[in-house]
């Protein structure tokens, strides 16, 4: 009889973490939520004003590049007074462009039409800036204008950003060396959660009872370093989705690092593969 998949601790922001907790449930395998990260809207007056603007002209960009589903939902956030015409932005030749499956998702849930949405091919060996920069390349023309929708971070100085921008400013200089123009926006920003002790009764346990930490973000292995300082986490199990966050999960003294591609079926062939 084979063993049972350990249960996955799952640490995206709350929104995905219940989508995935669903998904990897559908599939047998215990999963619990423990979101390492806190989303919310911006507050600074100034970068609000100017996502006002960006949604007032949705329709004069080549493309709208939306680095999460936190940056769909929050640019396209319902009760918001400034309206934005999703069928407008249908009928003209403005793309959304996705990085990942999740990100696609939440467009489509949006309201986008999917044949509005571009991102990596299926089989694209990562989920980033560089597996969308191949499919969508030889849309940017000399003088297109492309929108970035992105967060921010809400630790002092933005403690955690990354210095590569998280493939952002990369993917930036793919579109204006092509002659293209890029545009930043703020959409959201993130923050360290606060536990509860329940979160961290669960977190210190996960922490050496074969438990594995889904990890989907450097900020977050920070955050988690942070929310339990001391923490002893040699006997710890990781799975990664990009090199960048197997190496910071190995620096915070996991024990034991594995990498897979962000799609589910990877995720889940690499935990039954731990069983």
């Amino acid at each position: 009889m084979a063993a049972a998949a350990p249960r996955v601790i799952v640490t995206r922001p709350a929104r995905e973490a219940a989508h995935w907790v669903a998904q990897l449930g559908a599939h047998g395998i215990e999963a619990v939520a423990l979101p390492l990260i806190a989303i919310g809207p911006c507050t600074d007056a100034a970068l609000r004003q100017a996502l006002d603007a960006a949604r007032a002209n949705v329709c004069t960009y080549r493309a709208l590049m939306f680095v999460s589903g936190n940056a769909v939902a929050h640019f396209f956030e319902p009760n918001h007074p400034v309206a934005l015409d999703i069928h407008a932005l249908a009928a003209t030749k403005t793309r959304a462009w996705a990085p990942g499956p999740g990100t696609t998702r939440a467009l489509e849930q949006a309201g986008v039409p999917p044949n509005a949405i571009d991102g990596p091919a299926p089989d694209a060996p990562q989920f980033d800036s560089e597996a969308l920069w191949r499919q969508v390349a030889p849309q940017v023309r000399p003088g297109d204008r492309v929108l970035i929708v992105r967060g921010r971070s809400a630790t002092p100085q933005g403690a955690h950003e990354s210095p590569q921008g998280n493939g952002r400013e990369w993917l930036a200089q793919q579109i204006e060396a092509q002659g293209g123009q890029v545009e930043f926006v703020v959409a959201y920003q993130r923050g360290a959660p606060r536990f509860t002790a329940q979160e961290v009764a669960l977190a210190q346990q996960a922490a050496h009872d074969g438990s594995v930490w889904l990890l989907s973000s450097s900020e977050a292995v920070a955050h988690l370093a942070e929310a339990l300082p001391g923490q002893y986490w040699c006997a710890a199990q990781a799975l990664t989705t990009h090199p960048r966050i197997a190496e910071a999960a190995r620096a915070a003294g996991f024990g034991t690092v594995r990498e897979c591609r962000p799609a589910l079926e990877d995720v889940v062939a690499s935990i039954e593969s731990a069983a």
